[in-house]
C-alpha cells in the first residue's frame, strides 16, 4: 500500500526533510521530467520502495557493453536496476563519443528505466592535446568565463559536443538525470577545490547554455559532491539543482565514513548516493557484502531515495548479497516504476 506522509505548515505541505518540494530548476521542464522529478521527491515519504537502484555502466564507445551489464545483472538478480549510468567522455580517442551512451540510455528509458550522464570532462585549458587533463593541478578556471579567452571558445565547443548527445535523448523524450562537475569538493579534477563563487559561475553558466540556449528541457540537473568536508559549499542555487547527492568509496555506511551528508540534507532538494563503491576508490577485490551498503543506509541516510553502483569490480555485476540488496523491501528497481513514458517530450 502506498501512502504519502505530509506536515502541512502555514498550508504548505513539507517532505519528510521539512522542505516544501521545489519546482524543476528549469521551469521550461518537459513534462516527462517534471513526471519524474516529482516521482523522485514522493519517495522521500514512502515507509518502503523509497530507494531507486542504479549502476553505472561505462564511459564513451565502451558504454556498448551496457546491455550486457543489465543482463548480467538480472541473471543473477531477476531484476534490472532503475537508472542506468553511463559518461559522455571517450578515453580511446581524447573526444566526446555520445553514439553508445545514447544507444544505452535509449533502450533503458523505452523499457520502462531512468537514465543518468555524467561527463568527465577534458580540461579546455591543457597544453596537450593529446591527453585529457583530467586530473590537471591548478587550473585557474576563471577564463572559461570570459567571452573573449580562447579557453573559453573551447569549452564551448566541448559543451556544444555534449550538448548535441543530450539534444539527441532529448528529441527521443529521455528524460537525463544531469550530473556534471561531479566531486567539485574534492582537488582530483581540473574543476575541483575552486573558490566556489567561481565555481557556482561556471555551473550556472552551463545552465543558463543548455536550459536557455539548447532548450534541454529533458535534463533534472544533479550536484553530486564528494564525501568529506565542504559538501554544500559549491551548490549553485535551488534554481539550478533538482537534485543533490553524494559519491562514497567505503565499505562503511556510517555518518564516520561518509562525511557532509548533514549538509546536502539541509538543501531542499531529493539526495542520493551519486556514486557508491565499496572497498575504495582504487582496485576493489569485487567481494564486497552489499547488504552491508542497504544496512547502512537504513541505520544511517534513511531519507537517501537513490544510489547508483559503480561500475567493474564495484558494482552490481560481482559482489556478494546484490540480489538480497535489490529485493530488499526499501529497493525500487526498474519494474517498480511508473511509466513515464506516458508524457509527452
Amino acid at each position: 500500500m502506498k501512502f504519502t506522509l505530509l506536515l502541512l505548515v502555514g498550508g504548505i505541505a513539507l517532505n519528510a526533510f521539512g522542505h516544501p518540494d521545489q519546482p524543476p530548476a528549469n521551469p521550461k521542464a518537459s513534462p516527462a521530467a517534471q513526471a519524474v522529478l516529482k516521482f523522485i521527491q514522493g519517495l522521500q515519504n514512502r515507509p518502503d520502495k523509497k530507494l531507486l537502484s542504479g549502476q553505472f555502466t561505462d564511459f564513451g564507445t565502451n558504454a556498448g557493453n551496457s546491455a550486457k551489464i543489465f543482463e548480467l545483472i538480472q541473471q543473477r538478480t531477476g531484476c534490472y536496476p532503475a537508472i542506468l549510468g553511463v559518461d559522455y567522455a571517450d578515453w580511446h580517442d581524447g573526444s566526446i563519443a555520445a553514439a553508445a551512451p545514447n544507444a544505452a540510455a535509449l533502450n533503458q528509458w523505452r523499457h520502462g528505466g531512468l537514465v543518468t550522464i555524467n561527463v568527465h570532462f577534458f580540461n579546455p585549458l591543457r597544453t596537450n592535446l593529446a591527453v585529457s587533463g583530467l586530473r590537471d593541478k591548478n587550473v585557474d578556471i576563471t577564463p572559461l568565463l570570459d567571452p573573449t579567452s580562447p579557453a573559453h571558445a573551447v569549452w564551448m565547443r566541448e559543451l556544444d559536443d555534449i550538448a548535441i548527445g543530450l539534444q539527441q535523448l532529448r528529441d527521443a523524450g529521455v528524460v537525463v538525470l544531469w550530473r556534471p562537475f561531479h566531486e567539485m569538493n574534492g582537488g582530483w579534477f581540473w574543476w575541483g577545490a575552486k573558490k566556489p563563487a567561481v565555481f557556482i559561475q561556471l555551473w550556472r553558466q552551463m545552465f543558463d547554455y543548455f536550459t536557455i540556449q539548447k532548450k534541454l528541457n529533458n535534463l533534472l540537473w544533479v550536484y553530486a559532491a564528494n564525501t568529506g568536508g565542504r559538501t554544500a559549499d559549491y551548490y549553485p542555487g535551488d534554481g539550478y539543482v533538482d537534485l543533490v547527492g553524494v559519491d562514497a568509496y567505503t565499505d562503511f555506511v556510517d555518518a564516520q565514513h561518509i562525511q557532509g551528508v548533514p549538509e546536502l540534507l539541509h538543501l531542499p532538494k531529493p539526495f542520493g548516493f551519486t556514486e557508491f563503491g565499496p572497498h575504495g576508490p582504487f582496485h576493489p577485490p569485487g567481494d564486497y557484502n552489499y547488504l552491508r551498503f542497504i544496512d547502512g543506509v537504513e541505520k544511517h541516510f534513511p531519507k537517501a531515495s537513490f544510489f547508483q553502483a559503480w561500475s567493474v569490480n564495484w558494482g552490481l555485476t560481482t559482489n556478494q548479497n546484490v540480489s538480497a540488496l535489490l529485493h530488499h523491501p526499501w529497493v525500487v528497481n526498474r519494474a517498480g516504476l511508473p511509466d513515464f513514458l506516458d508524457f509527452k517530450p
